[in-house]
């Protein structure tokens, strides 16, 4: 019998499909088999977000599963989006995964290729990708069609999975961000979610001359940054990351960095209102400091208990 998805919330979906301004975070699994400090991150961010980002393995290091993750977050009455990557599966593993995150009532589905194996801490690991982040988008839509892989139709009926990917308007490569955009809005993606941007000129040409066109909806990466040193850290080891050295040096000279990154973080949220349709936090052990963010930048947390009877509508804009 599937899962009932819990009625908690109005939802991403419904979220961009009204365009009102929506707002996700994301939380990390465990390295290991206790899940409750995944569990009490993601609760701070109740009320402050549409949904919340599971990642899967990402820098290619072990987790919990990010479906396991997503299924407790909806019991806890968060939305959840699966983040599904490509690296460690081949399409059968791939097809089981959309097939279980619908029968568990997981909403929304974030298709990535993955970061390569060799970025993790195990990388004599072997690699799959058998497929990358365009064909298994076709996966999703075929399953919501109703298409079975191999022939014929779904024996149980469609799923009903909002797909989502993921793009980097900072991309040295203008012509290969608009092209690979372009196929992954062919491919059925309905919103992106984009990697950290520092450079709000980058994301309104993005929007404008990319997504907008597409009537595709993003949400703009705001990463908080920590120090000086994890700034620098970034740069070095996180593929097309470019954080501007008057930002380093605005938390290097900054008597308490970690409050300075939290500014930082808001100043973004706060110009990428005028730009996008929403953001996307990401706060790596610190996701407590998400709602600080939020509040600086202008945002209102939704007041009351979410219940499963009671509808939440969204973050308010002052």
């Amino acid at each position: 019998m599937m899962a009932r998805r819990c009625e908690c919330a109005v939802g991403l979906r419904e979220a961009l499909v009204e365009r009102r301004f929506a707002v996700t975070a994301e939380v990390t699994p465990p390295r290991g088999a206790d899940v409750r400090r995944t569990l009490e991150a993601a609760e701070t961010l109740r009320g402050w977000v549409d949904a919340v980002n599971v990642t899967d393995g990402s820098r290619a290091v072990m987790r919990m599963s990010s479906l396991a993750v997503g299924r407790l977050l909806l019991e806890a009455g968060l939305e959840p989006v699966l983040q599904l990557t490509c690296r460690d599966r081949n399409r059968i593993a791939l097809q089981a995964e959309l097939l279980g995150a619908h029968a568990l009532g997981l909403p929304n589905v974030l298709c990535l290729t993955g970061d390569p194996v060799r970025a993790g801490d195990q990388p004599a690991a072997r690699p799959v990708n058998e497929l990358e982040a365009v064909r298994l988008l076709q996966l999703v839509a075929a399953f919501n069609e109703g298409r079975d892989p191999v022939e014929g139709s779904l024996p149980d009926g469609a799923t009903n999975l909002y797909a989502g990917a993921a793009a980097d308007p900072q991309s040295s490569s203008w012509s290969g961000l608009v092209t690979r955009v372009k196929r992954k809005r062919a491919a059925g993606a309905r919103f992106i979610q984009t990697q950290m941007v520092m450079d709000a000129r980058c994301l309104r040409r993005f929007v404008e001359e990319v997504t907008g066109p597409m009537d595709l909806p993003v949400l703009a990466g705001v990463f908080l940054l920590k120090s000086a040193r994890n700034a620098r850290f970034i740069n070095r080891v996180v593929p097309g990351a470019l954080i501007p050295e008057a930002v380093i040096e605005r938390l290097e000279s900054a008597s308490d960095p970690a409050a300075e990154g939290v500014v930082i973080a808001a100043e973004q949220v706060a110009t990428y209102r005028d730009i996008a349709q929403g953001v996307h936090v990401m706060a790596v052990k610190a996701e407590e400091r998400i709602p600080e963010i939020l509040r600086q930048a202008g945002l209102v947390r939704v007041e009351g208990e979410i219940g499963t009877q009671q509808l939440r509508h969204g973050l308010l804009l002052r």
